[in-house]
């Protein structure tokens, strides 16, 4: 008789000691408790998690986690989930690395360019880490109800990860969300509820109904543990470059989960004596029809002012307000890198350019980090000998695309020499 594995082996997520010491308010560095529920800090703004990182690094080494199944669970010792038995997975794998030398060739560039391709995750983007972690420890404590706005993506983890978990969800979106995420996310378990208006619109439905529909509000950055989910990326980033950071990280920019947790991962990475102080420029890229962190950037401000009529081709960076823009500007200027917006034209070109030419299927997100960095090395911002990572959140397959092929009769009449 054969057993029908879990997920994951159980083998394959370490059951470790854990090193959550406290929560802080990421603006005023507000000592909070940790293992009870937050969402906002008591100033109203994003909380992070701390470790004992002393701890960490006398009890992991580089060795012990190279011998550990090839998943995120795998730096479990940076991660706050307390007990193993509230671990929830559906199958995580370290997503690739994938070259595209010839088109750093075709644009003069000497140095790597790298797609790391997140679209390999469950529910095929990379939201499957930071809900991951959110639902994880939303049964650690307790919550039997969670609650979000989404563009898509996230919103499908959400409904996947808290099924899994037997936790109820209900989910917002906008009602021009691409229709096969709407139909992920209910097919998975959630109730969804499709708004006349944007994400933030969406957000602000969720919170007016936190108290009287008892669920718990999932936003981004409105909990802890999303961060630490996309953390992840940083710390399996750094492993698959030999502990080595890129000169570059374009990364996709909406809530800035990702930007802000991989920023959050080189800093423990340093203090446990994994990498060094060298840090990638961290390059925020946005959408020219929804660009409020990159005209946040160019004045100068550490926060930014809500984008008005928003819209864009790549609907998972439609995000008009971020409530962690100030973490995200943070980690834009301390890395020495910028804020950077294409237009929906450059994306459409970028995805079929990459396509066509290297074989990989981008999402509309992805394809605006290529048309980025066409940009900033056309205008001297990174150099051609530089490594650059791209990331890209979601594979291509989960959006809309053209028509393709060319009619052809069964019954032949074809001039084989002109195909």
């Amino acid at each position: 008789m054969t057993q029908t594995p879990a997920a994951i082996p159980a083998a394959a997520i370490p059951d470790t000691p854990t090193f959550v010491t406290h929560l802080e308010c990421g603006m005023t560095g507000e000592r909070l408790p940790a293992d009870t529920l937050h969402n906002l800090s008591p100033q109203g703004y994003p909380i992070l998690v701390r470790y004992d990182l002393a701890g960490v690094k006398a009890a992991l080494t580089k060795e012990k986690i190279a011998a550990r199944a090839p998943n995120w669970w795998r730096y479990r010792e940076l991660l706050p989930v307390r007990k193993t038995e509230n671990v929830v997975s559906l199958g995580e794998v370290m997503t690739p690395l994938i070259g595209l030398p010839a088109l750093a060739k075709k644009h003069g560039a000497t140095g790597a360019l790298i797609v790391k391709d997140e679209g390999r995750l469950p529910t095929g983007s990379f939201k499957a880490r930071g809900l991951a972690l959110a639902v994880c420890m939303a049964k650690e404590l307790g919550v039997k109800k969670m609650a979000m706005p989404t563009n898509g993506n996230a919103g499908a983890a959400l409904a996947a990860y808290a099924s899994r978990a037997g936790i109820e969800t209900v989910v917002f979106c906008p009602d021009d969300t691409p229709a096969v995420n709407m139909n992920e996310i209910a097919l998975q378990g959630a109730r969804l509820y499709k708004v006349n208006g944007l994400i933030n619109d969406c957000g602000k439905l969720v919170g007016a109904g936190k108290e009287s529909a008892g669920w718990f509000d999932t936003s981004t950055l409105k909990e802890p543990y999303r961060i630490e989910g996309k953390k992840t990326m940083g710390l399996e980033l750094a492993e698959q470059l030999g502990w080595e950071m890129p000169d570059a990280i374009f990364y996709p920019t909406g809530g800035g989960t990702g930007l802000i947790g991989m920023w959050k991962a080189f800093a423990e990475l340093e203090a446990i004596g994994f990498i060094g102080s060298k840090r990638p420029k961290m390059i925020a890229v946005q959408a020219s029809g929804c660009a409020p962190i990159v005209r946040a950037f160019e004045s100068g401000e550490r926060h930014a002012k809500l984008w008005e009529n928003a819209h864009t081709v790549a609907a998972g960076i439609r995000v008009p307000a971020a409530i962690g823009d100030f973490l995200i500007l943070d980690a834009v200027r301390e890395s020495g890198g910028f804020a950077i917006a294409v237009d929906d034209a450059a994306i459409t070109a970028a995805l079929s350019e990459v396509a066509t030419q290297e074989g990989l299927l981008l999402c509309p997100e992805g394809a605006a980090t290529y048309a980025a960095w066409k940009q900033a090395l056309a205008g001297g911002r990174v150099k051609k000998s530089d490594r650059v990572v791209l990331f890209n959140c979601a594979t291509g397959l989960k959006y809309p695309m053209a028509d393709g092929g060319a009619p052809l009769d069964r019954h032949g009449g074809i001039d084989y020499a002109a195909l």
